[in-house]
């Protein structure tokens, strides 16, 4: 496989000097600067493409090349999107960038509820906490009905914590759901939001009425649309699994198990609608058996990323080492049924001085350089192994 890096662009603080130096090969990175929705052109797509070749690197991927919230939902420009869509996937083909990355994740890309969570070596890692999330969805969206979302111990919870909870607590939970994980990603929500918890409730209430069946329904007519252009330009798409791969916030979620990979896969059976194989979004059902899902879906998977999640009592989950075994079969089977796609590591540990750098909730750089290493060893040794 293909060692990348997703890297947030020119004012990223980890430099493409300092990726070449640590062994990447391939960059995975998005024009940030162009707001969802609009046109990639020609001009500032080989712009982009240029700079990164000329520090010896190459655009492997792109993630993500963001879907409208309006193409998922079936807004009335539904169909003016798409052709806006279609003409930024042509603009890539055009400059030979063939893999691109995205999601059908309503309003919410991903989710964590502790972006620092300790560990007992002084790291720290991104951590899921289902008491705390229900504790969001409830008394600080206060969505109407969700506490029908939750079992009797979740909710047990989410009443303990009502009797500790801070101003400055509530706070850490809207940055962490729905601000720090999503802003730097073309997400909905943005630091400089007012109100952030008013902005993503309007932008719940455009899924009023969208169960799954409608949303599986739009994410085919999206692919369906645009699989000619993806043959002209021999453009892989390959769609990330939900995180969690749950039901949240009253949101249908379609990409969470084998049956939902299988389903979408089956409603436009084209060999460039394809995954990526997110082994640390999987791993966070435990309806998910990774190792299973890799062997099944090898042929299909454009872009592998390689982390893994440790699911814990209560819903509760974290993110694991990327030594974990559960991953080394992963990178067996991918080198063994398909070596060519590009994988990266992310949602590393933050350790060393990591934590003083402003990094990207997830993106660290010591704790990706440590998981980059640990992967590449896996993967020499795989490759010696089926070599032999």
């Amino acid at each position: 496989m293909e060692k990348t890096w997703r890297w947030f662009g020119p004012n990223d603080k980890i430099t493409l000097d300092m990726l070449r130096q640590i062994g990447v090969e391939g960059i995975v990175t998005a024009l940030h600067h162009i707001p969802n929705g609009e046109v990639w052109t020609l001009d500032e797509v080989e712009k982009m493409k240029s700079f990164i070749e000329s520090h010896g690197l190459r655009w492997s991927v792109v993630e993500s090349l963001p879907v409208s919230e309006s193409i998922k939902y079936a807004g009335p420009d539904r169909d003016a999107l798409i052709e806006r869509y279609k003409e930024s996937l042509r603009n890539l083909g055009k400059a030979g960038v063939k893999t691109v990355c995205y999601n059908f994740m309503p309003v919410l890309d991903w989710a964590r509820t502790d972006l620092e969570y300790p560990n007992a070596n002084g790291t720290s890692n991104l951590y899921f906490n289902l008491g705390e999330f229900a504790y969001f969805d409830i008394h600080i969206l206060k969505r109407e009905g969700a506490e029908a979302d939750y079992d009797d111990n979740t909710l047990a919870r989410v009443e303990e914590l009502r009797l500790s909870m801070t101003s400055e607590g509530e706070k850490r939970l809207v940055d962490n759901i729905i601000v720090k994980t999503q802003g730097f990603v073309n997400g909905n929500i943005s630091e400089s939001d007012l109100d952030p918890v008013q902005k993503f409730r309007d932008l719940l209430a455009l899924y009023d009425g969208i169960d799954a069946d409608k949303l599986r329904d739009n994410m085919a007519y999206f692919l369906k649309a645009i699989m000619p252009v993806c043959r002209e330009y021999d453009i892989n798409m390959c769609v990330h699994p939900d995180d969690p791969p749950r039901q949240i916030l009253g949101l249908p979620r379609i990409v969470t198990c084998d049956d939902d990979i299988q389903a979408f896969l089956d409603a436009v059976p084209d060999s460039h609608n394809g995954l990526t194989f997110c082994a640390g979004s999987l791993s966070a059902g435990e309806q998910n058996d990774v190792c299973s899902l890799a062997r099944k879906y090898a042929k299909r998977t454009h872009f592998a990323h390689l982390r893994i999640c440790r699911v814990l009592p209560g819903g509760d989950f974290k993110e694991a080492s990327h030594l974990d075994p559960r991953l080394i079969y992963v990178v067996r089977t991918f080198e063994k049924e398909n070596p060519s796609i590009p994988m990266r590591v992310d949602h590393a540990e933050l350790m060393l001085d990591d934590a003083d750098k402003g990094y990207n909730a997830g993106y660290s750089f010591h704790g990706r350089m440590l998981a980059l290493g640990e992967i590449s060893g896996v993967m020499a040794t795989v490759r010696s192994e089926l070599d032999s």
